[in-house]
């Protein structure tokens, strides 16, 4: 009898997990099949859905797809392909470059040929920079209607300051290029798949710089430097020349961003498994942690987990938009009024997507669908 009873214990709990599993995989396979519904309504010939606008803090959407050809629809744009500034919206695609500039009315593009194959803009002090892996530069000054090559000897000088054997070196004998930046004074950073190379001539010389390595991303606010990298959150305060850890206990940086009277970031918790956000209204000196209650739910962790999902919705960027911190997410994006003690889902348009890709400019929100592939 006692037997039979242990056997009956074991049944219950077994009973009550299985129907966890169960509803776990319905929910993903209704997930699934609602994103495969999506996409045969609301099709249209004209060009529509590939990017929104909106200057009320998110409250209301302008589709501004309009003059962008038609085959973007389908395959999105790179999230390093296009950028906002006081300039207005770019876009780098195809064979073109797309710019319209700032408007309350309607946006109107201009297109022009592009001379070359890089797919990735990055701003820069003179104009907008575009790149390649191979770190073929061009860029177009302000005012100007021309690309020029720029940067010609720096994979010369890069493969002989930093010789490291990789992929890259061993097919091409060049540096993987993940991303350049230019500060407010004009100093060049390039960052590469294992070193970060620094230029104060217009990139005549480069120097490498002793900083973190991974796929590092550089800002700057009233001449302070912070970067992301595999250690966590790297500060300078001398150019570049040398870089202190501020943040890193945690983990690998994801993101960081200049804010009203300091900065925002985003590290990867290797403990949890999570990202967690930070801000510092010192000049990166100290740090507060914010959005505990963006972070994913438990539910979300276990899908993850038992592989009924391949992610989590996990914080993955942060921007400030006018008086609004904003925040994306894989399944939206989130606003703060009160440096992130608290936040608000913003209602984005009703499009099939994998996520939102997003670029902000004043109190100005520009949002690029994620198509997945």
């Amino acid at each position: 009898m006692a037997l039979k009873k242990k056997k009956m214990r074991k049944r219950f709990v077994f009973i009550p997990a299985m129907l966890l599993l169960f509803l776990l995989n319905s929910f993903v396979l209704k997930h699934k099949g609602a994103k495969t519904k999506s996409l045969t309504e609301g099709t249209s010939s004209e060009v529509a859905n590939i990017i929104f606008k909106s200057a009320d803090g998110g409250k209301t959407w302008q589709d501004i797809s309009k003059g962008l050809p038609d085959n973007l629809q389908k395959g999105g744009i790179r999230s390093d392909g296009f950028l906002a500034n006081d300039r207005g919206l770019y876009l780098r695609a195809g064979n073109k470059f797309y710019h319209s500039e700032p408007s309350f009315g309607a946006t109107i593009w201009t297109k022009e040929n592009f001379p070359g194959n890089q797919a990735s803009i990055a701003p820069g002090k003179s104009g907008i920079f575009a790149y390649n892996f191979r770190g073929q530069f061009l860029q177009k000054i302000n005012g100007s209607g021309n690309w020029s090559p720029m940067y010609a000897n720096f994979q010369e000088q890069a493969v002989r300051l930093n010789g490291e054997k990789d992929w890259m070196y061993t097919h091409f004998k060049e540096k993987l290029v993940r991303d350049i930046f230019e500060t407010a004074g004009g100093t060049v950073f390039i960052v590469c798949s294992n070193s970060l190379f620094r230029s104060t001539d217009r990139g005549k010389t480069w120097k490498q710089v002793q900083a973190g390595s991974g796929t590092m991303r550089l800002v700057e606010s009233d001449g302070v430097l912070l970067a992301t990298s595999k250690e966590g959150i790297l500060r300078s305060t001398d150019d570049g020349q040398s870089w202190d850890r501020v943040i890193g206990d945690e983990g690998a940086g994801i993101a960081v961003e200049r804010i009203d009277g300091g900065f925002a970031a985003i590290v990867n918790n290797t403990t949890t498994g999570t990202n967690s956000m930070y801000i510092s209204l010192d000049s990166g000196k100290n740090w507060n942690a914010i959005g505990e209650d963006l972070k994913p739910s438990w539910i979300s962790l276990l899908m993850k987990k038992t592989g009924l999902t391949q992610s989590s919705s996990d914080i993955s960027s942060i921007k400030q938009m006018g008086k609004y911190l904003v925040c994306g997410r894989s399944d939206g994006i989130f606003r703060s009024s009160d440096l992130g003690k608290t936040w608000q889902p913003l209602t984005l348009p009703p499009v099939e997507n994998f996520g939102f890709n997003f670029s902000v400019s004043g109190n100005v929100i520009y949002v690029i669908p994620n198509k997945g592939c």
